[in-house]
């Protein structure tokens, strides 16, 4: 029987999506003050768009040859640490709110994520979702060994919470590291398919790292576990 949900965070429980567009308006605000731009909507509008074409790697270079400024490497590393440490203009969708409401009057709830430490504290408190989980797991202070798709975190948080991981279900979106380390552990592992996620790699049918379920909808959760 699953007595306790995991939750991923980014593209799971809200579109990461919002965060980069947070992300990158607080980046140009940035450089209209430290720099001879007239306008940080028009700073915000070549990063968006470079960001939306497929440049995920190298965003601030592009946008600052479209703006005529010299790719200054420390200018770049300064708009990174803007970006990475800013406070997130985020809401938790509905659907999210209804269905973690929902689960957390059946089972336990737990979040575990990867990613850059300070800016995942600052999504959770931006989100307002720390009151619904029992544990949370930031991989960053377990050390980037143990990211996903490390199974550590997931030991971590059944030793935490007392549960085995055949009474555990991880929901999360990205099939190339999300459902490695839970398949290992004999987790149930649940993707949701938002449709303006980041991550749309698709394992192979018959890989570790393809989900055993797989949604398009939050709101779909209580109702598939009623039946684990």
């Amino acid at each position: 029987m699953i007595t306790t949900v995991v939750f991923d965070l980014d593209d799971t429980l809200y579109e990461e999506l919002d965060y980069c567009r947070s992300g990158f308006r607080a980046a140009a605000r940035f450089l209209a003050k430290v720099a001879p731009i007239s306008c940080s909507d028009d700073v915000f509008a070549s990063l968006w768009g470079h960001f939306i074409a497929g440049n995920r790697t190298r965003t601030f270079n592009a946008a600052l040859d479209d703006l005529g400024l010299d790719t200054d490497e420390a200018l770049i590393a300064q708009l990174i640490e803007v970006y990475r440490t800013h406070r997130p203009s985020l809401e938790l969708p509905a659907d999210s709110r209804q269905t973690l409401e929902t689960l957390q009057k059946t089972h336990t709830l737990a979040l575990l994520t990867d990613g850059y430490l300070p800016a995942q504290r600052l999504k959770v408190q931006a989100l307002g979702i720390e009151e619904y989980f029992r544990a949370i797991i930031y991989t960053e202070q377990l050390g980037r060994a143990f990211w996903k798709p490390s199974p550590v975190g997931f030991e971590r948080l059944a030793e935490q919470l007392e549960v085995a991981p055949a009474q555990m279900v991880y929901v999360g979106d990205n099939e190339a590291k999300d459902f490695i380390g839970p398949n290992k552990l004999g987790m149930l592992t649940i993707q949701l398919r938002r449709g303006a996620r980041l991550h749309r790699v698709e394992a192979s049918a018959d890989s570790q790292a393809s989900p055993q379920i797989v949604i398009r909808q939050i709101t779909e959760l209580p109702n598939i576990l009623v039946r684990y």
